[in-house]
């Protein structure tokens, strides 16, 4: 089987000559000597990526399903450069493919617990999606909401009666005789009993005829619960095998299995993604890597933090643990670098003042034409390729830029680029945040807090408080609707009213997080205004003020039908198919009173798109 490929299959070779800068290094301490090791993601190994992208587009085969795809440049002992390429996990469900690097060994070894494994999983799904649409909860639901509207109309005819009588006492009361009063009230406290009678031999005839049907779901309800629990017990069985087979090899020779290498545990898919079989392949082939590249292809990831034809580096969570014990016994072309070390001052954030255009002057220095007053800016911590702070070359960054629109002693307000989260994630994956950035720039590290939070893909601003004081006086601000907030979108079609405001509950859905949708019975209230600002062509740009503050309230407002019934350009999980690289909403204004020097702090931050 061909693994090896030349580079003109790629790209024109004289590039790879060319241009041999950094943008990108995965790297990793060596478990013997503790020595810091690395592999650079190059322009040449993008360029090699980019050839690969132009291949995966011409084959739908490779649109099918979104996942990772790594290149890896290796020089063989001859000093002839070759490329090998792979896939994360299986490829339209086989694992070895011509011309992609076979997968790590082992999944031989466990091949038929795996494959008997994986029908009883599929078994497990078929049964718990049947369970879920047994005829009865359909059943349930018509009847259920049947005898609701039964009791409904019964509950206001009998309030009408209710009221006639009412009126009907007041009359016999100066009219009919003591004797005959008597007669006719007793008549009229009977109609009501009969009423009563009739509204609970309703309310029995709809327990008869829904508890059947509601212990059968209880019933089916109980088995999912069950199978789930089974299924996950399943799944780490046949993990924990695969991880004790599944062998690594370095660059010194060395081999271990993943469970040797990672005995606290490992997550789901560990030893299948890109880079350590690129690594596992060109180590125990005599290949010396020179520089690797991994990227995301197909569909957007579920949970929509991977673009297509966008790169990655090493998952914190499968391949960052392994990136030493990978790498070690490769001798690189570029010295190691370590990480800088944390500042004991803000000298490093100041540095970002120096980067803006125009300049931006700080609150206490004054000289602004508004007190609190700060214009939107653009600029701030730019890496360029390399990710290195111009100003400050000891301070690296990734490659997404992170402006600094206000700072003091108490606060910090950030220009949160789309792409990058508020703060850090529940895995290890998902560590990289504005609240980790900064945390790793300033003295007061771990007192930084984040006061609200943006949804990943959205950009604007976002205020983080330096000390749990600051931190509870903001926050009672958003909480008490004293924070003026301003956000722009761009909605993916026309919207032909030019204003209004927009009601409605939102929930969470537990099935699909983090998707919120509409539900009058237990949603919480929200509430936003909007103005239509322009319409451009098939799209219109709006200018969203929420009054509330729920997960993601203008998204639902925008796509749902009783909302604005139009989405956001870029929404993919609320139902936007057209192309494009981001979610077109952004946070551009701030109106706040500052807890501590009690100004009108009015923050703006401009809209990039």
């Amino acid at each position: 089987m061909v693994v090896l490929h030349a580079l003109s299959d790629f790209i024109d070779c004289d590039f790879a000559i060319a241009d041999s800068s950094s943008s990108y290094w995965y790297e990793g301490r060596c478990p013997q000597s503790g020595v810091r090791l690395k592999l650079p993601r190059t322009s040449m190994s993008e360029a090699i990526a980019h050839g690969l992208m132009q291949y995966l587009a011409n084959n739908d085969c490779y649109s099918r399903e979104g996942k990772m795809y790594g290149i890896l440049l290796v020089e063989l002992p001859n000093g002839e450069q070759r490329v090998l390429k792979a896939f994360s996990g299986l490829l339209n469900g086989c694992s070895v493919v011509e011309g992609w690097v076979p997968p790590i060994p082992g999944r031989d070894e466990v091949a038929f617990e795996e494959s008997r494994t994986l029908a009883e999983l599929d078994a497990i799904k078929q049964e718990i999606i049947t369970l879920k649409q047994l005829t009865e909860r359909q059943q349930y639901e018509i009847l259920f909401n049947d005898f609701e509207q039964q009791l409904q109309t019964m509950s206001d005819r009998h309030r009408h009666c209710k009221h006639q009588r009412q009126e009907k006492r007041q009359q016999i009361c100066n009219t009919l005789t003591p004797e005959a009063l008597t007669i006719a009230l007793e008549q009229l406290d009977e109609e009501s009993r009969q009423q009563g009678i009739e509204r609970r031999q309703l309310k029995r005839q709809q327990n008869a005829v829904l508890q059947p049907l509601q212990q059968v779901i209880a019933a089916a309800d109980a088995r999912i619960s069950e199978q789930k629990q089974r299924r996950k017990a399943l799944s780490r069985q046949l993990q924990a095998q695969m991880h004790a087979s599944y062998s690594l090899t370095n660059f010194s020779g060395r081999s271990q299995s993943l469970q040797q290498l990672m005995p606290g545990g490992l997550p789901t898919g560990t030893g299948d993604c890109c880079a350590p079989k690129l690594l596992h392949y060109a180590a125990t082939h005599n290949l010396k890597p020179l520089a690797m590249a991994e990227f995301w292809w197909g569909e957007s990831s579920v949970n929509q933090d991977k673009i297509p034809g966008e790169f990655y580096g090493a998952c914190a969570e499968r391949c960052q643990p392994l990136m030493g014990f990978l790498l070690s016994g490769l001798q690189p072309p570029f010295p190691a670098r370590e990480k800088g070390v944390r500042s004991h001052s803000s000298d490093r954030l100041r540095c970002i003042y120096k980067s803006f255009s125009p300049p931006l002057t700080p609150p206490w220095q004054g000289g602004e034409p508004e007190p609190g007053y700060f214009p939107p800016l653009q600029g701030g911590i730019k890496g360029g390729k390399s990710g290195v702070c111009a100003s400050s070359p000891g301070c690296v960054y990734p490659e997404v830029a992170l402006p600094i629109i206000y700072e003091d002693e108490w606060l910090i307000a950030v220009n949160k680029p789309a792409g990058l989260l508020s703060v850090p994630g529940r895995y290890r994956d998902r560590q990289d945040s504005v609240l980790s950035r900064l945390r790793n720039l300033l003295a007061d590290d771990m007192a930084l807090v984040s006061v609200h939070r943006l949804d990943r893909e959205t950009s604007g601003i976002l205020l983080v408080a330096r000390d749990r004081q600051t931190h509870r006086q903001l926050s009672q601000q958003f909480q008490q609707r004293q924070v003026h907030k301003v956000y722009e979108a761009i909605l993916s079609g026309v919207l032909t009213v030019e204003q209004g405001k927009i009601e409605l509950r939102l929930w969470g859905d537990p099935e699909n997080r983090p998707y919120q949708k509409v539900d009058c019975q237990h949603g919480k209230p929200s509430l936003t205004h909007f103005q239509v600002m322009a319409r451009e062509g098939d799209y219109t740009r709006v200018e969203f003020t929420p009054l509330t503050g729920r997960t993601h309230q203008l998204r639902v407002h925008a796509a749902d039908a009783r909302g604005l019934g139009i989405t956001i350009l870029g929404d993919r999980l609320y139902g936007c198919c057209a192309v494009t690289s981001r979610l077109h909403l952004h946070a551009r204004e701030l109106r706040f009173e500052h807890p501590q020097i009690g100004k009108t702090l009015h923050l703006q931050a401009i809209t990039p798109f």
